[in-house]
């Protein structure tokens, strides 16, 4: 694709990055086969090519609108484009820098302002959320069913491992995890003590900035992402071996901290760390799968559970993770239910399913269908985001994919 870009941006690095993606691009259109949003609304203007000439056009000096503003807000940023993509096209970092100049330059609405605003200020503070929480799960038998499903049950706490073992990992606590979820963390922690690996919280390590970032306050994103590497730091000094993700969107965030802060002379070595340390639990249980094994982790005791595995986005898209959870979970015994259109997103997205509520529901409805087919017993999950996006819309039991493995290891395996 040939591109002019304008002055305001050309000798940027933002500028010098986006020609050399947009240059990639060979107009071929097989990523709209797998865009989730060009599937439900059939608009070339809502697929990944469509919303390509739009960045380009605002790159070269076109002046955005609203409507260009409404294609790029309906991207989910899945990524599943990225995976189809033959010319390796990196539409993820295209649609961040896109989306950065079209919120400079078209100005929303004072309701829509406001409630990016309070998503912005909540979601990504812990304590804040985790009140508001409390306070909707104690109004819940007062509201109507349709948004009762969407606060979740409050859940026992269960033990996090004291153990002291030479071996340390560091652990991303999440923003809205700790309160909707609040044993994966433990469960991981638990199975990684059966491993004789320590797995440590930081405090201060709470929000990676994905939520920040994804609502355009790009700047504001960054100040998280170098408190959080501050908050880390002196666990990598002193021999932390990975940084585990259990919610695979913010592991894709994480991942991308060498990116992001790249052009900061004080952070771009620490944020290059951090990605390389990085790694989704699924890719520490893997490694670690044959002492599990000799353990006694294969025995199988999974076998009369059948289960659907909702794979996000995130996983199999952003973190090319694609199918590695399912073998894990095949091993261990699950009778894994077939998923029809498996790379397809859910609907959650972040924030995606509160600011396009339509879109998410019709994106939700299909992924359940899908999970549903094989008639399982339980969906299992590597994101909260989807876990309680799906758990809203379901009867089954939703839960991360890791407290599963917890359960079949038991409280008595030791290595």
């Amino acid at each position: 694709m040939q591109t002019n870009l304008a002055d305001f941006i050309r000798d940027t690095p933002e500028g010098q990055e986006a020609d050399g993606i947009l240059r990639k691009c060979t107009h071929c259109g097989m990523c709209t086969a797998t865009c989730p949003t060009y599937l439900l609304l059939s608009d070339e203007l809502d697929g990944p090519r469509g919303r390509i000439y739009l960045i380009k056009q605002v790159l070269e000096g076109a002046t955005p609108t609203a409507r260009t503003q409404l294609h790029l807000d309906r991207c989910l940023t899945c990524r599943a484009c990225e995976t189809t993509c033959p010319s390796g096209v990196q539409y993820g970092r295209l649609a961040d820098i896109g989306r950065r100049v079209v919120e400079q330059r078209v100005a929303r609405g004072p309701f829509e302002s406001a409630w990016r605003w309070l998503l912005n200020t909540v979601i990504p503070q812990p304590a804040l959320f985790n009140s508001l929480l409390f306070m909707g799960r104690l109004a819940r038998p007062l509201l109507p069913p349709s948004l009762s499903r969407k606060i979740p049950r409050g859940t026992a706490v269960e033990s996090w491992p004291k153990a002291s073992h030479a071996r340390k990992m560091l652990v991303l606590d999440g923003c809205v995890q700790p309160s909707l979820s609040p044993n994966t963390n433990a469960a991981a922690a638990r199975v990684l003590d059966r491993l004789g690996i320590a797995l440590a919280r930081a405090p201060g390590a709470g929000c990676c900035g994905a939520v920040t970032f994804h609502l355009n306050r790009q700047e504001a994103a960054l100040d998280t992402m170098r408190k959080t590497i501050d908050a880390w730091w002196p666990h990598i000094e002193s021999g932390a071996e990975a940084i585990v993700m259990t919610a695979s969107g913010c592991g894709v965030t994480v991942k991308d901290y060498g990116h992001h802060l790249a052009h900061d002379p004080a952070y771009a070595a620490k944020a290059q760390r951090v990605s390389e340390l990085t790694k989704d639990i699924s890719e520490v249980i893997a490694a670690e799968w044959h002492r599990l094994r000799e353990a006694g982790g294969g025995r199988r005791e999974a076998a009369k559970s059948r289960i659907a595995f909702h794979s996000p986005c995130s996983l199999q898209h952003g973190l090319k993770q694609q199918g590695k959870v399912e073998s894990l979970l095949a091993e261990l015994g699950y009778e894994l239910t077939p998923v029809p259109d498996s790379h397809l997103c859910c609907g959650s997205a972040g924030t995606y399913s509160i600011l396009q509520p339509e879109l998410s529901r019709r994106l939700r409805e299909n992924k359940i269908a899908a999970l549903t087919s094989g008639q399982p017993a339980a969906i299992l999950t590597a994101n909260i985001g989807c876990q309680m996006h799906l758990q809203s819309a379901t009867d089954l039991p939703v839960r991360h994919w890791i407290e599963g493995l917890d359960e079949i290891l038991g409280s008595d395996l030791r290595t």
